[in-house]
């Protein structure tokens, strides 16, 4: 459902980065109840997804599916992603996205660059974690890559930390075009890629 909100959400406690992820673009950072989706490349264009009792029932499930152990649930969240996809897809118009779009691809009506996918994916984490549903990791930092002296283009990600062993992974949905699995790898790994 996408609607303005009628009473004030409350607030949920970020990290300095991950604040300046929504203060950056004027947009107020998601709560229990919804979240802003950015599209259009840096958040020009954004719509309010409200979460329903549906929308709710169908992430719990899906996270439920990743309760044994951490890459389990690694796993899960990827599906989330997915589902968030789907979801806003139609609504809002991204459902003929293109993998690892930004302003040179055109059609910022349908598409999201990395800035937006980054907000994006970090809110959805940040609101399944204010749930309770994150048991084996917590949201992170987006963390940035870009070495032009390497021929790296600048790109940036979400972050969930494993808790238990302190190892930061990226939930990269930039480089997938709609409907598919975001990339989830160790952001040691993910630092060096293109």
């Amino acid at each position: 459902m996408l609607a303005m909100s009628p009473v004030p959400a409350v607030a949920m406690e970020l990290t300095p980065p991950q604040a300046d992820l929504y203060a950056s673009v004027s947009i107020n950072p998601p709560s229990g109840s919804e979240m802003t989706v950015c599209y259009g490349f840096v958040c020009r264009r954004r719509a309010i997804l409200v979460f329903s009792d549906a929308d709710r029932r169908s992430l719990t499930r899906i996270l439920a599916a990743g309760k044994a152990n951490a890459a389990a649930e690694r796993g899960a969240l990827a599906k989330a992603v997915v589902w968030f996809d789907r979801r806003m897809g139609p609504v809002i118009g991204t459902a003929t996205r293109i993998a690892k779009a930004d302003i040179r691809a055109g059609s910022d009506a349908t598409n999201f660059d990395c800035f937006d996918t980054t907000r994006d994916t970090t809110s959805l984490l940040l609101v399944l974690q204010e749930w309770g549903l994150l048991k084996f990791h917590k949201v992170g930092n987006p963390r940035y890559r870009g070495n032009p002296f390497a021929l790296q283009t600048p790109h940036n990600t979400a972050v969930v930390i494993d808790k238990a062993t302190g190892t930061e992974w990226v939930v990269d949905l930039w480089p997938k075009k709609y409907a598919e699995a975001p990339d989830v790898m160790p952001v040691e790994r993910w630092l060096k890629e293109n």
